[in-house]
């Protein structure tokens, strides 16, 4: 749900159209994230693999717009990321097969298919009920039915479950929440974007129960909001 750059203005387009326009914008996306060092082949593969368009709800920009590297309007105030921020983030979370994943801020749950498509056991957490009913309901038309989507708080992480191998978070905190450092695995690695006015994105590893931090990119996300919510659906 990144901000980063600003998006353009997107024009109409037609969801029941050629289906070789998705596959061919999509490939002129692999082609730039390339150029824009994105050179691990999986998450490559990935990208290539998920449908983005199918994430965006309503009536579709063209697909130029859709696979456009920028942040698009999923509803609700939010975005789905630009392709380079997910796909970034992704190679540098260095997901392996079989490895626990909770990601925070799941928005429309375009991230958590990437994931998934890498091997991982996705766990996602959505603050917003309306976009974590539209995340089900394109994941399992999709045939993505092992991820775990939840309605719930992403501040808090999922303390009855932990640890988890990574931990991605798609929205920004003032700070790095202690409870979710709390549910990282030994051996893991969690990338979250931290900051209000400046925002940088922040790698932490967990080795021998010390947690290593260094700063990455400067990036802009939406904010991340502490909410009690009672409600959460497996």
């Amino acid at each position: 749900m990144t901000i980063f750059p600003p998006r353009p203005i997107a024009t109409p387009g037609n969801d029941t159209g050629n289906p070789d326009a998705w596959q061919e914008a999509r490939q002129r996306m692999i082609s730039l994230l390339q150029r824009r060092g994105i050179n691990d082949a999986r998450v490559l593969n990935a990208m290539k693999t998920v449908p983005r368009h199918a994430f965006i709800p309503g009536k579709k920009p063209a697909p130029d717009i859709v696979y456009g590297d920028h942040p698009l309007p999923i509803g609700s105030g939010q975005t789905i990321s630009q392709p380079y921020i997910v796909a970034y983030m992704t190679q540098l979370l260095k997901q392996e097969p079989g490895r626990r994943v909770l990601e925070i801020g799941s928005g429309c749950g375009y991230q958590a298919a990437i994931l998934a498509e890498l091997g991982g056991e996705v766990t996602g957490i959505e603050r917003l009920a309306s976009l974590a009913d539209l995340a089900r309901d394109v994941l399992n038309r999709l045939g993505y039915d092992r991820i775990r989507l939840i309605h719930g708080d992403g501040y808090n992480g999922l303390p009855e479950a932990p640890p988890f191998d990574r931990i991605i978070v798609s929205c920004a905190p003032p700070e790095i929440p202690d409870r979710l450092l709390q549910q990282l695995a030994d051996g893991g690695r969690m990338i979250v974007p931290v900051g209000v006015e400046h925002q940088t994105l922040k790698v932490i590893d967990r080795e021998a129960g010390r947690f290593i931090r260094h700063d990455d990119l400067a990036v802009r996300f939406v904010p991340m909001l502490q909410e009690t919510i009672t409600k959460q659906q497996p």
